[in-house]
C-alpha cells in the first residue's frame, strides 16, 4: 500500500479515480497503483489517450488567454482536477495579476494539493465539492468571486462523467443563471461522433474500464454537447474538436468537443 503524507485520510487509494487517472495521462505524480493500472488498460486500447489529454489541456490554456483578453478576471473552474503545469490561475495571472480563480473538485487529492499550491496566492482557492451540488458550489464561490461582474465558467473534461439522470443540462443552466451578462461558459466533452466503427468498439471497452472508477462515462453527440450552450452566444468556430478551436499549433485529431459561449 502506498502511504504518502499528501493523501487525505478519506481517500480510497484502491479504487481508480478519474482525476488521478487524468493526472497520470498528463505525466503527473499524484496518482496511485489502482489509477495507473486502470489508465494503462485504457492506453493499451487507445494509445493516444495521453495526447488527447494534452490537447484538452491546450484548449483550456487558449480559452483562458482569450477570456482574459476579453476582460474576464474571474474564473470558476468546475471539476478542475489535480494541478499540473499551466493551471488556470497561472495563465490568467500572467496577464492580469489580480485575476481571481476558484477551483472546484470532488476528488480530495485534487483539492488538498491545489490548496497547498495556492497557499501563498491570495487570489485563488480550491473547494471540495461536487459540481452537481450547484447551491453548495455557488455559495462557496461567492465568498471569493464577485457575481455582480462577469465570470468565466470552465467545465473541462467533466460533464462526460455526469449521466443524464443527474440533469447535467439543468446544472449548467443553474450556474449560468447565477451569473451576469458578459459571463462565459467553456466546455470540453468526449464524443464518439468522430470515431470509426472499430474505434467505437474500442471506446466501449474503455467505458467498461471507467465503470470500475468513481465515475462512469456519459458520452454525448455533437447535438447533445451543443445543447449545453442553449441561450448563449457561441464563439466561432462553435462546437468543434478541441484541436480545431482557434489552434496556435498543430495537434492530432481528438474525440473531444470543445466550445466557448457568452451570456448575452
Amino acid at each position: 500500500m502506498e502511504e504518502l503524507k499528501w493523501v487525505p485520510a478519506t481517500v480510497d487509494v484502491t479504487r481508480p479515480s478519474v482525476a488521478r487517472m487524468y493526472d497520470y495521462y498528463l505525466g503527473g505524480s499524484h496518482n496511485f497503483e489502482a489509477d495507473r493500472a486502470a489508465a494503462k488498460q485504457v492506453e493499451q486500447i487507445f494509445p493516444g489517450v495521453a495526447q488527447s489529454a494534452q490537447a484538452n489541456r491546450s484548449f483550456l490554456r487558449r480559452v483562458v488567454r482569450h477570456l482574459v483578453a476579453e476582460g474576464i478576471d474571474q474564473f470558476l473552474d468546475l471539476g478542475s482536477g489535480i494541478p499540473t503545469v499551466g493551471n488556470v490561475h497561472e495563465i490568467a495571472q500572467q496577464d492580469n495579476p489580480s485575476a481571481r480563480v476558484v477551483y472546484v473538485d470532488v476528488e480530495p487529492v485534487a483539492v488538498s494539493h491545489s490548496n497547498a499550491l495556492l497557499a501563498d496566492n491570495d487570489h485563488a482557492t480550491a473547494l471540495l465539492a461536487d459540481l452537481r451540488a450547484t447551491s453548495t458550489v455557488l455559495a462557496g464561490a461567492r465568498e471569493h468571486l464577485d457575481f455582480s461582474r462577469p465570470v468565466g465558467v470552465l467545465i473541462i473534461a467533466a460533464l462526460h462523467f455526469v449521466p443524464d439522470e443527474d440533469d447535467p443540462y439543468g446544472k449548467v443552466a443553474e450556474y449560468m443563471a447565477a451569473l451576469p451578462s458578459g459571463s462565459y461558459l467553456a466546455i470540453t466533452h468526449a464524443t464518439w461522433d468522430t470515431l470509426s466503427d472499430e474505434e467505437r468498439a474500442e471506446a466501449r471497452e474503455i467505458a467498461k474500464i471507467y465503470s470500475s472508477s468513481d465515475n462512469k462515462l456519459a458520452i454525448r453527440t455533437h447535438a447533445e454537447v451543443s445543447r449545453f450552450f442553449d441561450g448563449l452566444e457561441l464563439l466561432e468556430p462553435g462546437v468543434v474538436p478541441v484541436n480545431d478551436w482557434r489552434p496556435d499549433s498543430f495537434e492530432d485529431h481528438t474525440a473531444i468537443y470543445g466550445a466557448v459561449a457568452r451570456k448575452p
